[in-house]
C-alpha cells in the first residue's frame, strides 16, 4: 500500500477552555466532501476511519508531517480520535515545548488553519462518470498520522502529488478493466477479472502489485 497525504484548510482551531492546557482540536477529514485532485475526483466516505479507531491503531499528531515535532500520539491517550456526521475529529492534549507552545499561539491568532492526514487506503470505490470523469471514494483508510500544517506547499504536498499520480495510474486499470460496469468496489481481495483473452491474470496481477506495493 502505498502512502497517501491529504490536506483540508480552516478545520482547526484551539478549544478556549483548554487554552491554559494547551489543547487543539478540529478535523483532520470531511466526509464527502469531493476534491479534484487533477488525475480524479475524490471523497471519503463516512466510516472511513472507523476500523482504524476500533482497532486502537497507533496514530501521531505532528506538526508538518515532521516526526521530530511529535504533538500527541493515540498510544500515550494524548491524541483521541473519532468520527461524527461531519467527519474525523481529532483532539490532542499539546507537550510543554516550545515547537507546541508556538504551535498552540499561531492556531489561536489564526495563521495556522489547515490539517493534513496521512493514510493508507484498504478499501475504495471507483466510478467512471458519464463525463468521462473517474471519482474515488475511500470507504477504508488506515491512519498513521494527523499533521497541523502551516503551508500546503510543505512536504506533503510532494507526497500528495506523488501518490494522485500512483493512484490515477491504477485507477484507470481498474476503470479500463470494468468499462462495462458502473462501479466496482476495490480491495486486495477483490480484483476485477477483465476478458477471457489471457489478460485477465496479467491485469490481476498488476493491480494487486500496485495495491500492494
Amino acid at each position: 500500500m502505498n502512502k497517501e497525504y491529504r490536506i483540508f484548510k480552516g478545520q482547526i482551531t484551539k478549544r478556549a477552555e483548554a487554552a491554559a492546557s494547551g489543547s487543539i482540536d478540529g478535523y483532520a477529514a470531511v466526509f464527502n466532501s469531493e476534491t479534484d485532485l487533477g488525475y480524479f475526483h475524490e471523497k471519503i466516505a463516512p466510516g472511513a476511519f472507523a476500523k482504524t479507531i476500533a482497532d486502537g491503531d497507533d496514530v501521531r499528531a505532528l506538526f508538518n508531517h515532521d516526526p521530530n515535532m511529535v504533538l500527541g500520539r493515540t498510544k500515550s491517550g494524548t491524541l483521541r480520535l473519532k468520527e461524527d456526521n461531519t467527519g474525523l475529529k481529532f483532539d490532542v492534549d499539546l507537550p510543554d515545548t516550545q515547537a507546541a507552545r508556538d504551535l498552540h499561539t499561531l492556531v489561536e491568532r489564526g495563521d495556522v488553519d489547515q490539517c493534513s492526514f496521512g493514510f493508507y487506503v484498504r478499501a475504495e470505490e471507483v466510478e467512471r462518470r458519464a463525463d468521462g470523469s473517474v471519482i474515488r471514494t475511500i470507504t477504508d483508510a488506515q491512519l498513521f498520522d494527523v499533521s497541523p500544517v502551516t503551508y500546503p506547499a510543505y512536504e506533503s504536498t510532494s507526497c500528495e502529488a506523488r501518490s494522485a499520480v500512483e493512484v490515477s495510474e491504477r485507477l484507470k486499470s481498474v476503470v479500463a478493466a470494468v468499462e462495462q460496469t458502473e462501479l466496482v468496489d476495490v480491495t486486495d481481495e477483490n480484483i476485477p477479472v477483465v476478458d477471457a483473452n489471457g489478460a485477465v491474470e496479467t491485469l490481476r496481477l498488476r493491480l494487486r502489485l500496485l495495491q500492494l506495493s
